[in-house]
């Protein structure tokens, strides 16, 4: 693993590539043709409003000096964080399928993801992972032309390349909005004495502590309802970046009260979030190593 050393303000990793790994320029314009995302296994939805046949694929950026990652894919890196939430499954049976599902409606709004466990097509058990990056302010677009501009690679998409404008970190809406929705969810899984957990990058927790009263949250607790687990981002020596978990916590709805609530029933009949999960297991969820 590379030293951390501060990383600069700008793209860190496009398409899933880092400039450090080496690419030779006909690899790069490789990459920017195929517009692949190596996590999302299939082409980046990153999309630009004002030119939505284009894909920005900006997977992180430096900031302060940290890699920061701005793309939720990016956290499905080895599908590390589904495995990492698995002993969270209290009535997985050895033998059974392990599935993960995607955005399953619940009140408050979609859930992420829903890893589970199955037996001859019937859920037994699951758990609920929502995946926070940082939004960010301003455009990254000119810090992606920049990207391509140091390493020489001639492109035409978008506008010319470089430009003035820059980019920031939008962490108090960021924080503020995910909580909320959290609370709310959380309360609903509660209730079917289910966990949630939600997956952060490092710095984004560390901003979350230190700007909210977060005295609830203890040393991750299977009873617990809400999982934090935290994860750092590491430059390998080969140049590429990877996901580590670094930090388990956790707390219940009653933890996060003090910070927030919200009005709308959380009451959902077990059934019928069965119903909705079960709906969409299929081969293509079926989680594979």
């Amino acid at each position: 693993m590379r030293s951390q050393v501060p990383f600069p303000k700008r793209v860190l990793e496009l398409y899933t590539y880092t400039a450090e790994q080496g690419l030779s320029r006909e690899e790069w314009q490789t990459v920017l043709t195929g517009e692949y995302c190596r996590y999302l296994e299939g082409r980046c939805d990153k999309i630009r409003k004002s030119q939505p046949k284009i894909t920005i694929g900006s997977c992180t950026a430096g900031f302060k000096g940290s890699p920061v990652m701005i793309c939720p894919h990016r956290f499905l890196q080895r599908r590390q964080i589904f495995m990492d939430a698995l002993h969270l499954l209290r009535n997985h049976t050895p033998g059974n399928q392990l599935h993960v599902v995607s955005e399953i409606a619940i009140p408050g709004g979609s859930v992420d993801y829903f890893v589970t466990s199955v037996s001859r097509g019937e859920v037994r058990d699951y758990v609920a992972l929502e995946i926070q990056t940082l939004d960010t302010t301003g455009t990254v677009w000119p810090a992606r032309q920049q990207f391509l501009e140091a390493l020489q690679i001639n492109q035409t998409q978008g506008e010319p390349m470089g430009g003035k404008q820059s980019y920031g970190m939008n962490w108090k809406m960021t924080a503020k909005t995910i909580l909320v929705q959290l609370h709310h969810k959380l309360k609903t899984l509660e209730l079917l004495g289910k966990n949630m957990v939600l997956v952060f990058q490092d710095v984004f927790f560390h901003y979350v502590t230190a700007e909210f009263s977060t005295s609830g949250l203890r040393d991750a607790t299977p009873g617990d309802s809400a999982h934090f687990h935290v994860y750092s981002l590491n430059q390998e020596g080969s140049g590429a970046f990877s996901i580590e978990l670094a930090e388990r916590r956790s707390t219940t709805a009653a933890g996060i009260e003090q910070m927030l609530g919200m009005q709308r029933s959380a009451d959902l009949p077990e059934e019928m979030l069965l119903a909705r999960i079960q709906a969409k297991i299929s081969d293509a969820t079926l989680l594979r190593i």
